[in-house]
């Protein structure tokens, strides 16, 4: 069955054309046909379809590309917030309270929760999510962790190697043992991605020698490559990301020039994915996105959506930190965090809107992109249900 969707606003393409890529088009419309865009041209010439969605004069735009989440796990961390807010410094040391949590969470609750997570995330324009593990640290867990999110994304990530777990801080190299071998075997089938929080200004994460063990154990078993990289201080998470390909390194807090060198000749293949929620929340330093975009480096903003450094689902309030507080204009936030999220995860059918593309749409309750920076913290973005 196929639907047109008029009577918009301004259609946002993310198409490569116009101010920072972002392709707006007035007057336009589109048809979708059998869950793909069909045809998008002048509302006048629109052709005839099963049903018609008129949006009002609305602002439709590519469905959000969260290329960067953490949704399995159970516990409440707020205290930590709080405590980061009145001056506690942040090292990673959090997670392993989300771990025992999410432990003792049955597969019942845990499906209820990521399910209600994903939902809030359709509820702001989110149409695509990455999900990782990392809060079960167990064979089983992580199994279970990966088994639960294939069932609501096909972005799903192994992050055995998010910390060294309590039980595990006098044996690292047993633990970087395990994940590579016996938790990498059951939980791999379940996959796309293997991730690892490459910070050795962290006692609880891996160190570079331990990240690149990880790293290639993961894509010897098939999967993709992603890493959390320099968001602590100045590492090898940048230069291991580029010279292994991995899709995207996410943090990138603080980058030398060697890094954004690096970043520059890999952004074929490697995007810098932006995780502003968590630098609001840590009180951390902000990246230089400005500075980033303009020496050619490929860039995308996720929400990193975790218990501890930043829980917030909405990539409408990440947009507008990036506008507010990294140097991106409105357009360029919007294109980062549609297309730019779809190359962080190698990705050519979402992200934009374009013929053959999947109609993954968002829809504004505004006439254009530019509210989404300029109403800050309203919920005026939501998916398009199609």
């Amino acid at each position: 069955m196929s639907t047109l969707v008029t009577n918009i606003g301004e259609l946002v393409t993310c198409d490569g054309t116009g101010e920072g890529g972002v392709g707006t088009r007035a007057d336009h419309a589109l048809v979708v046909d059998a869950g793909r865009i069909a045809w998008v041209g002048p509302a006048a010439s629109a052709p005839a379809a099963d049903a018609v969605i008129d949006v009002e004069g609305r602002c439709v735009t590519p469905g959000f590309v969260d290329s960067h989440a953490h949704l399995v796990f159970a516990g409440d961390r707020s205290a930590e917030f709080a405590a980061r807010m009145a001056g506690q410094a942040y090292d990673g040391g959090g997670i392993g309270v989300s771990v025992a949590a999410t432990r003792q969470a049955s597969d019942e609750w845990l499906r209820a929760a990521l399910t209600a997570r994903v939902a809030e995330m359709r509820a702001q324009g989110t149409t695509t999510v990455e999900v990782k593990s990392g809060y079960g640290l167990t064979v089983a867990d992580e199994e279970r962790a990966l088994r639960l999110a294939a069932e609501v994304t096909d972005e799903v990530t192994y992050l055995g190697a998010h910390v060294v777990p309590a039980e595990a801080r006098e044996d690292r190299a047993g633990y970087v043992s395990l994940v590579t071998g016996e938790m990498l075997a059951a939980c791999a089938p379940h996959a796309r991605w293997v991730d690892v929080f490459c910070e050795p200004h962290s006692p609880h994460a891996f160190t570079g020698e331990e990240a690149r063990e990880v790293l290639v154990a993961g894509r010897d078993a098939g999967l993709g490559l992603r890493v959390h990289g320099n968001q602590l201080g100045h590492g090898p998470g940048v230069q291991l990301a580029c010279e292994l390909g991995a899709a995207s390194v996410d943090h990138c807090t603080y980058l030398s020039d060697a890094d954004v060198d690096g970043l520059v000749q890999s952004a074929g293949t490697t995007t810098a994915t932006l995780l502003p929620g968590v630098e609001f929340s840590t009180r951390s330093p902000w990246p230089d996105a400005r500075a980033l975009l303009d020496a050619g480096v490929s860039i995308a903003l996720a929400s990193d959506c975790n218990p501890g450094t930043c829980y917030s689902s909405s990539m409408p309030f990440v947009i507008a930190l990036a506008v507010r507080e990294m140097g991106l204009t409105p357009s360029e936030a919007v294109v980062a965090a549609t297309r730019g999220g779809a190359r962080a995860l190698h990705r050519e059918d979402i992200g934009r809107i374009e013929v053959g593309a999947r109609a993954d749409l968002a829809v504004l309750e505004a006439p254009n992109h530019l509210h989404l920076s300029y109403r800050a913290g309203v919920p005026i973005a939501r998916a398009l249900e199609v």
